[in-house]
């Protein structure tokens, strides 16, 4: 019995020390505590994820979307100039920028609203369920897409127009602001159509109205003065209007104070749709 007893205290002697280096041995490197990861940071990997999601789906058919961004804008082009074979640099410049205009309404209002309102009706929006985005980061990627669907085509119908019309534009650092604030008002204003309409019918019917009256009964493909008075007065509701008067403006005599107003209308017709968007993207499962 004594003997027992002692290889019984000596088992509990040895399992005692084996516990107090157990706790007093360093943590292993897998469950150290690490530090939180700054909301920042967290937000830019989150937008940056989104975006390339956006991306991969746009690299599948993004020759039709050049191809088809540029047929519509290039066959008017051609038109114009064949309907006057000796034409003014202001007339040039008239048809170049409306084409161009016409391209980003093609891309950025109608493709937009409909592509939207395609995948709200499929359910594809619900996926975003599964992931912890925020909606702000969801409409920031695309936002994205539209402005990679619609920069081709201002390039495209930028270079086809000075080869076709053999003009030299007026060149300065604000068209780049007016591509960029022309290219995000026309994607986030065909966002809005599609996240408002109750169904894809419905969508198709309004992008198709509004790509036409846009184009051809505003101040687009022609001057303010030559439109009616009663068309007048609603050509100032809509921003392609501004994008259309900035880019003649610039492409002909440069910079100037009335483009700086139109500059700063388009930044507050950006503000509006996004706020719109936000407010009416009902990309959650209810």
């Amino acid at each position: 019995m004594c003997i027992l007893s002692w290889v019984e205290r000596k088992d509990r002697s040895k399992m005692k020390a084996t516990a107090m280096q157990v706790q007093a041995a360093p943590m292993p490197q897998s469950i150290v505590k690490r530090e939180p990861i700054p909301l920042w940071k967290r937000k830019v990997s989150e937008v940056a994820t989104l975006c390339w999601m956006q991306l991969l789906e746009l690299r599948q058919n993004w020759i039709w979307v050049v191809l088809l961004a540029s047929m519509f804008p290039l066959t008017t082009l051609m038109f114009m100039k064949f309907l006057n074979p000796n034409p003014t640099p202001a007339y040039i410049v008239q048809a170049i920028a409306g084409n161009m205009i016409f391209g980003v309404i093609v891309t950025g209002v109608n493709m937009m609203s409909q592509n939207i309102s395609w995948q709200k009706e499929q359910g594809h929006f619900t996926y975003y369920l599964s992931l912890p985005v925020h909606k702000l980061s969801f409409i920031t990627a695309v936002l994205f897409r539209g402005l990679l669907n619609t920069v081709p085509s201002l390039v495209v119908m930028a270079l086809i127009g000075k080869l076709a019309f053999e003009v030299e534009f007026h060149y300065s650092w604000w068209l780049l602001l007016l591509f960029f604030l022309a290219t995000y008002v026309c994607s986030a204003f065909g966002t809005v159509i599609g996240f408002w309409s109750k169904n894809q019918q419905l969508t198709n019917m309004l992008s198709q109205v509004l790509m036409m009256f846009l184009s051809f009964l505003s101040p687009v493909m022609v001057t303010m003065e030559q439109l009616p008075g009663a068309l007048q007065g609603v050509a100032y509701v809509f921003p392609t209007t501004y994008i259309a008067e900035a880019a003649r403006a610039l492409l002909l005599t440069g910079y100037s104070s009335a483009v700086g107003w139109q500059l700063l209308i388009l930044t507050g017709y950006a503000l509006v749709f996004t706020v719109l968007i936000i407010k009416k993207a009902d990309w959650r499962a209810k």
